[in-house]
């Protein structure tokens, strides 16, 4: 098999053609020969549609999913998650992860069928937070999973709306962790602001987890608890449940310093429980500082996206503008509605452009239509321009 298998239990899928999804999680996770399904060979993968906890306890192939994924399919949900694709990457050791020499090939069918998934939002892979660190003599840090985090992040660019929660590596701490996200994100500074990382790991009386799971749940919590789009509501200072204690007991300065340097704190609070007090993406760019202003773009730009796709075969022409002019404006005035964007200095809401200033004869003949957009999301500091190429790429 080269395709990978595809399950749902119990279920089918929701569809939601108009809209589209911010809530949809991946989780992807790996299964070792012994464990691998019958038929399945190097680079498959089994894919498991979950809408309760229970969908995996139930399933056949849940001894075939790694431990980690497993348990994080309980944190998911116990936080208020609703929907979760479940991926299994058949490989042959964990070598072929850590190498990246055949990462890509590795993954390539995965990559293919998250590609065609559109409304999964959010991707975590606890798994990869077991994977071994190194730590040398001068203080530089390997960690074996960069590779497959980049590779993650750059998908999440790739698809406009898609979000990838990192975990820290097992055992990875202090100043050693604080240099490998700085090299980290200078690595991937063009990408860093589709990922966060939240530190420390949990627990669950004596179960020791990443947190990656936990807050993909209060992710899909918050919106949910923030009609009709709550994707603009900061994801952070709401308790996490199924957690006993972190790993870690933070202290007010070791938060101030973890936020600094972009890693989310998990912070003790007397009488609350476990509770994120950051919210910033991994990037340098102050414009995409947050989570819920970079999450906010990923939506609207892909919403117009997919809302425009009718105009690739349409004579480009006045009318053609004029239509996508008023389209694109009544999408943007939902999300006003909703609360997902903030007037410029000057107090527009937002600004379409689509006339033949932004369409010379050369692009027309090329077969595109442009379109600009101007809107400020809530928690960035200024306005962000959308250049839409239909016909192109975004």
């Amino acid at each position: 098999m080269k395709n990978g298998i595809f399950l749902q239990h119990g279920h089918t899928a929701r569809k939601h053609k108009n809209a589209v999804r911010s809530d949809i999680t991946a989780i992807i996770g790996f299964a070792l020969p012994s464990v691998w399904p019958e038929d399945m060979e190097e680079g498959d993968f089994f894919e498991i549609l979950l809408l309760k906890e229970q969908d995996l306890v139930n399933h056949p192939l849940r001894s075939s999913v790694d431990p980690a994924s497993q348990v994080a399919v309980r944190n998911f949900f116990v936080n208020g998650g609703e929907e979760a694709h479940l991926f299994a990457v058949c490989i042959k050791d964990l070598n072929q992860v850590y190498s990246g020499l055949d990462l890509q090939a590795l993954m390539g069918g995965l990559l293919d069928r998250l590609r065609s998934e559109e409304d999964i939002a959010l991707i975590i892979s606890p798994a990869a937070a077991y994977f071994p660190i190194y730590i040398h003599k001068n203080g530089d840090v390997e960690v074996a999973s960069e590779l497959f985090y980049e590779l993650l992040l750059s998908h999440c660019q790739e698809m406009n709306n898609r979000f990838l929660i990192i975990d820290p590596p097992m055992t990875l701490h202090e100043r050693y962790l604080y240099r490998w996200i700085e090299e980290f994100r200078n690595r991937n500074a063009s990408i860093s602001s589709y990922g966060a990382i939240y530190y420390p790991w949990l627990n669950y009386r004596e179960q020791s987890f990443p947190p990656s799971a936990s807050m993909a749940g209060l992710y899909v919590r918050i919106e949910r608890d923030h009609p009709p789009i709550g994707i603009h509501w900061p994801p952070g200072n709401i308790p996490l449940e199924g957690v006993t204690h972190a790993e870690i007991e933070l202290e007010w300065n070791e938060s101030e310093k973890l936020s600094q340097n972009s890693i989310n704190p998990l912070v003790v609070q007397p009488g609350r429980g476990i509770v994120p007090l950051g919210v910033r993406t991994l990037s340098f760019d102050a414009t995409f500082k947050h989570i819920n202003s970079r999450r906010i773009l990923n939506l609207i730009v892909e919403q117009v996206r997919r809302d425009n796709m009718w105009a690739v075969f349409e004579t480009n022409n006045t009318h053609l503008w004029a239509v996508l002019n008023r389209d694109i404006r009544y999408r943007l005035k939902t999300f006003w509605d909703a609360g997902l964007l903030l007037p410029n200095e000057n107090g527009t809401k937002f600004e379409v452009l689509c006339d033949e200033m932004n369409n010379p004869t050369e692009l027309r003949d090329a077969g595109f239509v442009n379109v600009e957009i101007r809107v400020k999301p809530v928690g960035s500091i200024e306005q962000i321009v959308i250049d839409l190429n239909i016909g192109g790429a975004l």
